[in-house]
């Protein structure tokens, strides 16, 4: 198998994105965390949270590519700041809650919006990005559980805002006005209907939305195994990015997901052959995102917006039809996997042979 050296030019997105990623769900899952335990309805709250973070994401991404000025990444971080000392001070959980969705929405945004433009087609800058989510969210959840004051939290929220401020500058170049931002991203196949291939990335990334909870991790029993959940997660995310770029992008995102099937299905009561399970579920996190961008190589942010609405469109589901037991779950993830195979299969074009995408 051919192995592609990286392109790593202006990696330094990813990580800085990396960290504001992993601040803002930091803040979001200690806001979210408390709420719910505080509230006689925490599916609602679980809900609505989803709905305000995840949808609105496609309108501020449109509006993001438009007005490439209007600092997002500050805007949402200033957003959470304000919700989270709302939830602390006056215990306004909806307004809060509202608050900080909007902050969510715009930080990831413009996290995808910087990482996708400084990437020349690679999915590194944006898989990094995405993968400081899963440390956030545990972390978020870690922190409720003490729980943390609120200087401490607006400390970490103020100490994201420097890195949000430098990935902006790997974007004041000549390329940032390019009409066609991402023209490097590639990888649909050109045989395809662009709106099929935009339809079938995001039938993948509703059915990943839903496998997720119908993991069987009855083995996840104490505070440790949680956070080795979720660092599997992120790790995940940010290995398919980059063997995407050194091996391919329809060799990972087709391989990845027939590897994790069996480690999933028989890893209920095994920590270990589990997580391995997980991490190669999570590795097409990128995959998708590279793929709608493909077609929509000037407007970043709305192809984000795409694949968030997705992930909404998977996880509300969950909370009024979910599959119980443990043989309905491996017929559920095994059908679903197909799914995403074959929409992977179809939409995904093949992998570069000798420097030439064929």
């Amino acid at each position: 198998m051919e192995v592609k050296k990286p392109n790593t030019k202006n990696l330094g997105t990813g990580f800085l994105y990396f960290y504001v990623h992993f601040v803002t769900e930091l803040i979001c899952f200690f806001v979210l965390s408390s709420c719910i335990e505080s509230a006689p309805v925490a599916w609602l709250i679980a809900v609505a949270y989803d709905m305000l973070a995840f949808t609105p994401q496609s309108v501020i991404g449109y509006v993001s590519d438009r007005f490439r000025r209007i600092p997002f990444g500050v805007i949402g971080l200033a957003l959470l700041a304000i919700a989270v000392t709302l939830q602390q001070t006056a215990s306004l959980t909806f307004v809060s809650l509202t608050i900080l969705c909007l902050g969510n929405a715009c930080t990831h945004v413009n996290g995808a919006e910087v990482t996708l433009r400084t990437a020349n087609g690679s999915l590194s800058h944006s898989a990094i990005f995405v993968a400081g989510g899963s440390f956030g969210v545990i972390s978020g959840k870690l922190l409720a559980a003490l729980p943390a004051p609120l200087w401490l939290l607006l400390l970490l929220t103020a100490s994201a805002v420097p890195f949000a401020l430098a990935a902006e500058e790997y974007l004041k170049k000549p390329t940032e006005t390019d009409p066609v931002p991402c023209r490097a991203f590639r990888y649909n196949d050109p045989r395809r209907n662009k709106y099929l291939v935009i339809l079938l990335s995001v039938i993948v990334v509703i059915c990943r939305g839903y496998m997720a909870y119908g993991i069987p991790i009855s083995w996840r029993k104490t505070t440790l195994q949680t956070v080795m959940l979720f660092c599997f997660m992120g790790v995940g995310k940010a290995l398919g990015g980059v063997f995407s770029d050194m091996f391919g992008i329809k060799k990972t995102a087709v391989t990845s997901l027939m590897l994790a099937l069996p480690f999933l299905l028989f890893g209920d009561n095994n920590m270990y052959v589990s997580l391995l399970g997980v991490m190669f579920f999570s590795m097409t996190m990128s995959v998708t995102l590279a793929v709608i961008v493909s077609v929509l190589p000037k407007a970043p942010g709305l192809a984000f917006g795409f694949t968030t609405i997705g992930l909404f469109l998977g996880a509300a589901p969950v909370f009024f039809i979910k599959v119980k037991g443990f043989l309905p779950n491996c017929i559920m993830l095994t059908v679903m996997t197909a799914v995403c195979v074959g929409c992977m299969l179809i939409s995904i074009r093949k992998d570069e042979r000798h420097g030439k995408l064929v």
